[in-house]
């Protein structure tokens, strides 16, 4: 079953681990066969919100809201179930400062969407 890790950092604080530590954790994952995907964003100030309200599209400059961490990346990992997708959040490197939301991926019977 694929599982979305979704990094979260403090808002003043970096990924608090080094380049090296998510390169071996990255690798780790590869290596044992759960790696789907995965990318790190850019920092909130890039982000930019699209709302639809009342038929009027509303866009904001930075993230969706007030929050005292912002989300760095993710990962989606292929592992057996949760306990195991569990396992690899408790493992990312910057477990000790920011957090780690863990989702199941949604099944869809729909078609890809071709590339534009």
């Amino acid at each position: 079953m694929q599982y979305m890790l979704l990094i979260n950092f403090p808002v003043d604080e970096d990924l608090h681990a080094t380049p090296e530590a998510w390169t071996a954790y990255t690798t780790a994952l590869v290596e044992s066969g759960a790696m789907v995907s995965g990318a790190g964003l850019q920092g909130g100030e890039t982000a930019t919100t699209v709302r639809v309200r009342e038929g009027e599209t509303l866009v904001t400059d930075g993230p969706f809201a007030e929050s005292k961490e912002l989300l760095g990346g993710y990962y989606v990992i292929d592992v057996p179930d949760l306990d195991a997708a569990l396992g690899w959040a408790a493992r990312m490197p910057n477990i000790e400062t920011g957090s780690v939301e863990v989702r199941p991926v949604m099944v869809s019977n729909a078609a890809p969407v071709a590339s534009l």
